[in-house]
């Protein structure tokens, strides 16, 4: 079984890279093909779509990132707590999410949490 750290820093850094083949490699490492994102702004069912929400966050965000500052994991669960980065290394938001793995230690449930800001 794998480490559910390295796992969930594999899918961290699939929202980071720029190239969507290294996004879906990542991912494919991490995740399986019907994992379900969900966060305040977007549910996304399976990785397609899911690589198509980090695209567009990449446009919204340029160089858009995640650090896992804090993780603590047990029974196939997990809770991250991270802070959003843009390309120059900027604050963007907080957050934690949480995990739920599959018996071979891969992703199949993402669930962030995170202050959405006010539309103007």
């Amino acid at each position: 079984m794998s480490d559910t750290r390295e796992v969930w820093e594999r899918y961290v850094k699939s929202w980071k890279v720029e190239s969507e083949a290294e996004k879906r490699a990542l991912l494919a490492d991490a995740a399986v093909p019907e994992c379900v994102y969900r966060d305040p702004l977007m549910v996304a069912s399976g990785q397609d779509e899911l690589v198509a929400y980090m695209r567009a966050f990449h446009q919204q965000i340029p160089g858009g990132h995640f650090v896992t500052d804090e993780f603590m994991t047990h029974h196939g669960r997990s809770i991250a707590r991270w802070r959003m980065l843009d390309g120059e290394g900027g604050l963007q938001g907080t957050g934690t999410s949480y995990g739920e793995y599959d018996e071979h230690g891969k992703l199949v449930a993402m669930t962030g949490f995170f202050e959405v800001p006010e539309q103007g």
